[in-house]
């Protein structure tokens, strides 16, 4: 089985200064259903005004798509198991910290997932921390990094 994902990553000098490193490093990233998403890099990295704090950065998308990821999972197996969930809140949280090799990198993404439950049937905290073990070992993204993702569910 094999998947294709495509994005396209849009950025113009614009007639801005460019050889000195005073551009602006806003572009947009078109995701392959349409959406335009405005991006930076992070104020953390290059400072305002030549990010845009309010744009996404890559360590932003990075720590969401983390975070998205497991809560789909975790949505689906509740559903499976016939728990029915009201709402899902992630407080996400990533570290970058120098590697072995010097460099800046994740070292850590931590999930905090608050979750409301509904109805009849309601999950123990044994269910619920088994939906997130299995969440986190179906997750796409978790599977194709190297920072340590933990997940500290919030009760």
């Amino acid at each position: 089985m094999r998947h294709v994902y495509t994005a396209q990553v849009a950025w113009e000098r614009a007639g801005q200064a460019f050889i000195d490193n005073r551009y602006s490093r806003r572009h947009v990233i078109r995701l392959d259903g349409g959406l335009e998403v405005p991006a930076s890099s992070s104020p953390l990295v290059v400072r305002v005004p030549f990010s845009d704090p309010a744009a996404m950065d890559p360590e932003e998308a990075f720590v969401a798509s983390l975070s998205s990821c497991h809560m789909l999972w975790f949505l689906g197996i509740a559903a499976e198991r016939k728990f029915c969930v009201d709402s899902y809140v992630d407080q996400a949280e990533g570290v970058m910290r120098p590697n072995a090799k010097g460099k800046l990198a994740f070292s850590l993404v931590t999930l905090r997932p608050a979750v409301r439950f509904c109805g009849d049937r309601l999950p123990s905290d044994d269910d619920i921390a088994a939906m997130h073990r299995l969440a986190h070992e179906e997750c796409f993204i978790a599977n194709s990094v190297l920072a340590d993702v933990r997940c500290e569910p919030v009760h």
